[in-house]
């Protein structure tokens, strides 16, 4: 076991598998990890998107490598990325032809960082391990890493066959949802003892067994941590969209990051239609911080409301508080270190107001209905002074006093 640098916190641990300029594992961060939906043959509109998802905050961004032509771009949109100074840690995901595309177009191969095999889909028959060594020999030769990837939906049949069988001459046979979570594992370490046979070091690899179930998610990753030392990628192979994505995903994922079970996380959010790709990012980072295990943004903490809250001003507060920090914390965290550890409260009414404001390193609390129309400020436990006015007075003077503390309260 090991403590997490960024926090006191402690995970299983795992050999350290460097992306680029990136480590997963080995108790560095855990790592947030994003995917486009651009036509990779579109060098120009898929760069532009891993240009977006980077800056929102994801430290490796996936790119789907399946056509001839989506091949040739790979190199494209590398150029294009660093015309404009981002390093960005590309990974290439296969499926089907990843042995042909990576041999027939070296600069693709060269150019990615890592590549994402799925071994229930690499070939058939006996074509299968003859393409999974192809693909990791080619990236020995390079120096990259591979992510094995195991997806519930796209399982090896003959392997799912050969346990169902195995498993119906039982006395006291096992389910067959207990089938599938073992074959999922089997898939994944007899993968990573192939790509080991073909060349591969240890710290070349990195694990994920996916499902669309947080409940089975959570069976096979424990059995995964137990029975191997590779870094481990978790995330629902489809979680769904807007709440009921997030929910799953955070579910699923806070169990087990809770376990100390995971080193690189991505959020598969169903985006809605022109929506923002990079929500799912958002959401990783507040998983991660929920758990106190990184700090990415100075936390707001504002009631739900209730009968005695019945006005708007604190929610209007606490969306400008919101707003405020969205636009500032990249200055924020270039001049004032440790900025994003800041706790800060916009609180309704006397029951927890003050309390939740004492609590937080500078809090807001407002008066209720039928309260005495003043609103007490905090900074570290202590009444410093007492605002007053519309939401609009209150946010701005709110917003002066955040800024004055951030100036004498971190490092420059």
């Amino acid at each position: 076991m090991i403590k997490n640098s960024e926090a006191n916190y402690v995970r299983n641990e795992t050999y350290p598998v460097v992306v680029r300029n990136c480590t997963i594992g080995g108790g560095a961060p855990i790592v947030i990890q994003a995917m486009t939906n651009t036509n990779t043959e579109d060098a120009e509109n898929t760069a532009k998107q891993v240009a977006e998802l980077f800056k929102a905050g994801a430290e490796i961004v996936r790119i789907t490598v399946n056509t001839p032509k989506s091949a040739k771009s790979v190199p494209e949109i590398r150029k294009r990325l660093e015309d404009i100074g981002l390093d960005v840690p590309l990974v290439g995901d296969f499926h089907y032809n990843g042995h042909i595309l990576l041999s027939k177009y070296s600069e693709c191969a060269e150019v990615l960082d890592k590549y994402r095999i799925n071994p229930g889909n690499v070939g058939v028959k006996d074509k299968k391990t003859i393409h999974f060594v192809q693909i990791c020999k080619i990236a020995r030769e390079l120096n990259k890493p591979v992510r094995i990837g195991v997806n519930i939906g796209s399982l090896d049949e003959d392997l799912v066959i050969q346990q169902m069988e195995a498993n119906a001459k039982l006395t006291q046979p096992k389910t067959s949802e207990e089938i599938y979570d073992k074959c999922m594992v089997i898939s994944a370490l007899q993968s990573v003892e192939m790509a080991q046979e073909a060349g591969l070091k240890p710290e070349q690899i990195v694990i994920s067994c996916k499902s669309s179930s947080p409940i089975q998610l959570i069976r096979v990753y424990r059995e995964l941590s137990k029975r191997t030392r590779q870094p481990l990628h978790l995330g629902l192979t489809e979680a769904g969209a807007g709440m009921r994505g997030i929910v799953w995903s955070a579910t699923a994922m806070g169990i087990l990051l809770s376990e100390g079970i995971g080193d690189t996380i991505r959020v598969s959010l169903t985006p809605t239609p022109g929506s923002d790709r990079s929500e799912e990012i958002y959401v990783a980072r507040e998983i991660l911080q929920s758990l106190g295990i990184r700090q990415f943004a100075p936390q707001v903490i504002s009631c739900p409301g209730c009968g005695r809250t019945s006005n708007t001003t604190f929610q209007e507060i606490a969306e400008q508080v919101q707003k405020h920090i969205r636009e500032h914390l990249s200055s924020w965290r270039n001049q004032y270190k440790g900025v994003e550890k800041m706790k800060i409260s916009v609180m309704g009414c006397i029951v927890n107001g003050p309390g939740e404001s004492r609590f937080a390193n500078i809090g807001l609390s407002l008066p209720g209905n039928g309260e005495h129309p003043q609103c007490p400020v905090y900074m570290d436990g202590q009444k410093v002074t007492t605002l007053s006015g519309n939401a609009k007075e209150l946010a701005k003077q709110f917003i002066g006093l955040i800024e004055e503390y951030i100036k004498t309260h971190y490092v420059q």
